[in-house]
């Protein structure tokens, strides 16, 4: 059975023998119902909502020249991001894909209007509650784009998806930076963004909140081989807290716990404490643009490696976390000599782009995004590899950004109390580093080589339209 128009009961997915009315091959060409287009949506839609999020965020203090207010909003955020990230699944699962991202996409509208509010009045509480309601948004928006981002694309293409959708993403995160370097462009002296910023800010928001209704849910997904995204019947609300509950015991999301806890920590230490606190205002917003630019250009290397770099995906698993580790060792001491330099004093000369000392410490920054990216796209891809089907990925991924946004929240507060800025790059640099062998470990034991490569799989497809391929890449020849 089919959704309705994002709406419904819980779904399971129905096993391959009992599927009926398998679509043949659809018509080559652009279409809203391939895997492409609706990875290629969800990626708009998150250029409008959290890409001007970590736009805001990048700049340090979410545009403020007191960092306070931001940090306890952001505290308030991944505190409770933390709970409906791995609670947002359930969610996915329950409401359709179009009700859940809509509805997370309304609350980073509601963040963004906060903090123009903050502008004018200066007190912290609107803030902080809507970042409070945003955590609760953005753990139904993630749980979405995760499911939808992992389960749509054929087993054997994920790396390459995930990698055109992190492009698209940061892309906005690249326009974001723009906006406060354009608008704030004659205030080099240290001062908050203007609310033109924050309105802009706003208006892509409230964009990405339409453009997600244009989601689809995965029973209408066609692949180019005829198999659908997923084939689900209704289920009930009881058994997703069972299986939620599960994912606690589950030995695999239990590897990839510190991955998961690394992801965002990092964030407030690279925000706040080196584009926020080494560079002025305009300065900060055109480093984001180079941040999340970087985060383009590797999550599209990163995801050619692990999809087209050899035969054995398991290979190009290990390949893919080799790689990453070496370049994390090579960027957490470079920022570890960065940060030898200075402390958790403010600096009253920030530097400008113009400024011949700005160029080492941008590259750095620079580099940071480009970590970041290719740390996120190789998690996604391992978590991508453990299931083929969108109600089993949409837990998975829910309980990856909760934990990661439990981290958060930890590191938003560390900032706040001003824990010595060496302190805070170290610890970011020993997560990150327990995290490999882990993934390691995860990807040797869980994720399975597939049985067809994609030539395989188009040449089978052209000679044989019954022909199709199922969960991990097995050939599966559909009932006529």
């Amino acid at each position: 059975m089919g959704w309705g128009s994002g709406g419904g009961g819980a779904m399971a997915v129905v096993p391959e023998h009992e599927q009926q009315d398998e679509p043949h091959p659809p018509s080559q060409g652009l279409r809203l119902n391939s895997p492409l287009v609706q990875v290629c949506l969800i990626g708009v839609v998150c250029f409008c909502c959290p890409g001007m999020f970590n736009a805001l965020s990048g700049m340090g203090g979410g545009g403020q020249l007191d960092h306070t207010a931001a940090n306890n909003a952001n505290t308030a955020l991944y505190t409770t991001f933390a709970i409906f990230g791995v609670l947002g699944g359930g969610f996915y699962n329950l409401l359709g894909p179009r009700l859940t991202l809509l509805s997370g996409c309304l609350t980073f509208v509601l963040y963004a209007c906060s903090f123009l509010y903050y502008n004018h009045h200066h007190h912290q509480l609107f803030p902080i509650i809507a970042g409070a309601i945003l955590g609760i948004g953005a753990g139904l928006l993630w749980a979405g784009q995760g499911a939808i981002m992992t389960s749509y694309p054929p087993p054997h293409r994920k790396g390459t998806f995930i990698s055109i959708f992190w492009s698209i993403f940061n892309l906005g995160g690249v326009i974001g930076g723009l906006i406060p370097f354009i608008l704030n462009y004659n205030r080099t002296s240290a001062v908050s963004v203007n609310d033109g910023t924050y309105i802009a800010f706003m208006a892509f928001m409230a964009l990405g909140a339409v453009l997600s209704l244009a989601i689809l849910p995965p029973s209408q997904v066609i692949r180019d081989d005829g198999s659908r995204a997923a084939t689900v019947k209704y289920s009930s609300a009881a058994s997703e807290v069972a299986e939620i509950l599960r994912l606690f015991t589950n030995w695999k999301m239990l590897l990839i716990v510190p991955a998961s806890w690394a992801g965002n920590f990092f964030y407030s230490y690279q925000f706040n404490n080196v584009n926020g606190k080494l560079f002025n205002l305009r300065t900060s917003g055109l480093n984001n643009v180079f941040y999340w630019g970087a985060q383009m250009l590797g999550s599209l290397g990163l995801g050619y490696l692990l999809d087209f770099s050899f035969n054995s995906r398991r290979l190009r698993g290990f390949v893919g976390i080799a790689v990453v580790s070496v370049l994390s060792t090579a960027i957490w001491a470079g920022g570890l000599a960065n940060q030898l330099k200075y402390n958790n004093e403010e600096s009253s000369e920030k530097l400008d782009f113009k400024n011949p000392a700005f160029a080492g410490p941008f590259v750095l920054y620079f580099s940071y995004g480009l970590l970041d990216a290719m740390f996120q796209s190789l998690c996604y891809w391992v978590i991508g590899a453990l299931a083929d089907d969108s109600e089993t990925l949409s837990r998975y991924s829910g309980f990856y950004k909760g934990v990661q946004s439990a981290g958060a929240a930890v590191a938003w507060q560390i900032d706040t109390h001003k824990v010595p800025l060496v302190t805070q790059l170290v610890v970011n640099w020993c997560l990150t580093s327990i995290s490999y062998p882990l993934l390691v470990v995860l990807v040797m034991l869980a994720v399975k080589d597939e049985n067809t490569t994609s030539r395989d799989v188009e040449s089978k497809t052209e000679k044989n339209p019954s022909f199709s391929v199922g969960e991990n890449g097995h050939d599966l020849a559909k009932p006529t």
